[in-house]
């Protein structure tokens, strides 16, 4: 690790954006890593001091609070992490002219509009989630200085806990599920995310973007094209292969209503990324090539295991 590098902090190093983000900046940053067990985001001493220490010149935030229905009962838990945790990891930053990269999520729009979403349209989050994350968004931009939003949506890869862990672990458990057909977005892969990222940083590191003024603000940052929840998991069982050891559960599609949840989830969240790719020349790959890629890393694993 050069001492040249420039030194990138990473926090919620457990997560599964974490995960992939450590392993893409690890060949041009030096990376300091944290999780849970080394800060608390609900203590803004500890946040200021971990910077401090740190001594970074990019913050990554990929920790937040993501259990969207347990925040229905939790607003206060999820107000600290997904609300005030970024306005002081801002402060913190532009404290020492570090660059901030924050995700934010799809679901700070109420899903009523029919095409996609750009970054200037109106929000209206739904749910405790969705407020506390765009509470946490309007935090950072009080603040100011150099940042990144990237508001992304239906996070998963090949660890953690995700959608797509889920339908294998029960498709080779069931012979039929029910899911979801009425609500619309784009699966968006870790390991894409954290590839975007870390494109994103290198422009504007090099300086390739122009000044703050040019490139400060809100992104969309999705993989490419939209499907339901039901279309995604049937894209999951059709290219799953050997990882269901032979079993492929019809999956049928359902109304959201059929499965109530605490919280509610906006119908049509697909997020445009053309501001992405206008400003940086970054475009994630589309959402069922991610999966695919995804897939093929767990069957890798699975046959190493063997």
């Amino acid at each position: 690790m050069s001492s040249s590098q420039p030194r990138v902090l990473i926090v919620g190093r457990t997560g599964q954006v974490g995960r992939e983000l450590a392993l893409h900046f690890a060949a041009t940053h030096a990376v300091v890593a944290v999780g849970r067990g080394e800060l608390d985001l609900s203590s803004p001493e500890q946040i200021r001091a971990v910077v401090a220490e740190a001594k970074p010149d990019v913050i990554v935030n990929a920790a937040a609070y993501t259990a969207v229905d347990r925040a229905e009962a939790e607003p206060r838990v999820a107000e600290a992490v997904n609300a005030r945790a970024p306005g002081v990891l801002a402060e913190a930053a532009r404290k020492t002219s570090a660059l901030l990269v924050h995700y934010s999520t799809d679901y700070v729009f109420n899903g009523a509009k029919s095409g996609s979403w750009v970054e200037d349209d109106p929000t209206g989050p739904l749910n405790v989630y969705g407020r506390t994350k765009l509470a946490g968004e309007e935090a950072i931009r009080a603040v100011g200085g150099r940042y990144l939003i990237f508001r992304t949506s239906w996070v998963y890869g090949p660890a953690g806990r995700n959608f797509l862990l889920t339908m294998l672990r029960l498709g080779r458990e069931r012979a039929e599920l029910g899911v979801g057909d009425d609500q619309f977005g784009a699966p968006t892969t870790a390991s894409e995310l954290a590839r975007a990222t870390q494109a994103v940083v290198a422009e504007v590191l090099a300086g390739r973007s122009g000044t703050k003024d040019a490139w400060a603000g809100v992104y969309h940052m999705t993989c490419g094209g939209e499907t339901t929840w039901c279309g995604f998991a049937r894209a999951i069982f059709a290219r799953a292969g050997a990882l269901q050891e032979g079993r492929t559960p019809q999956v049928k599609a359902i109304a959201s209503a059929d499965y109530p949840t605490l919280a509610r989830r906006p119908r049509h969240s697909v997020l445009a990324n053309g501001k992405l790719e206008k400003q940086f020349g970054v475009r994630l790959l589309p959402w069922a090539e991610a999966l695919d890629a995804v897939l093929a890393e767990l069957g890798a694993k699975a046959a190493a295991q063997a």
